[in-house]
């Protein structure tokens, strides 16, 4: 049975395809992704792994805008690597003035995260899940090791 690897790409479509472009650049750029390709009306970024792409919406698709809470897209979230990353993503988005509709915190158990808009008013979002869980069972194994040292050397 095929099972699947991972999300090998996203593709958005935008209202005003240059003020998008110019938006996932620079998000995307400070999150380890480079220009994949371009097209007339058409983007793509990659991180080596994952793909995200933006195209203009057609004529039809630019008479209504987008709604969060309509069918569809509700948010996507990117993964970094420590909260410390969460919080610098923070700051990099108040740079431009993109708008943050969650400010960075802890939302769940040991889940921190940012949540900002594009200009479309889609949803994104920054963050890191276990970094408290894991920082804590990494004490709690090195605790055990001079443990198991300190008996060693008694014997």
């Amino acid at each position: 049975m095929p099972r699947v690897l991972g999300i090998d790409h996203l593709v958005l479509r935008v209202s005003d395809f240059g003020r998008s472009r110019d938006f996932y650049e620079y998000v995307l750029k400070f999150l380890g992704f480079r220009l994949l390709d371009e097209y007339p009306g058409m983007a793509g970024w990659t991180n080596g792994k994952t793909r995200l792409w933006i195209g203009q919406a057609d004529d039809e698709g630019s008479k209504r805008p987008y709604r969060l809470g309509d069918i569809g897209f509700h948010h996507y979230a990117f993964e970094l690597e420590s909260r410390a990353a969460v919080d610098a993503l923070e700051r990099h988005l108040k740079k431009k003035d993109i708008e943050i509709v969650d400010p960075a915190g802890e939302y769940y158990d040991d889940y921190y995260a940012v949540f900002f808009l594009d200009p479309d008013g889609m949803k994104f979002e920054g963050m890191k899940y276990g970094e408290i869980k894991r920082k804590r069972a990494a004490k709690r194994s090195a605790k055990s090791r001079k443990k198991a040292k300190r008996k060693r050397s008694a014997k």
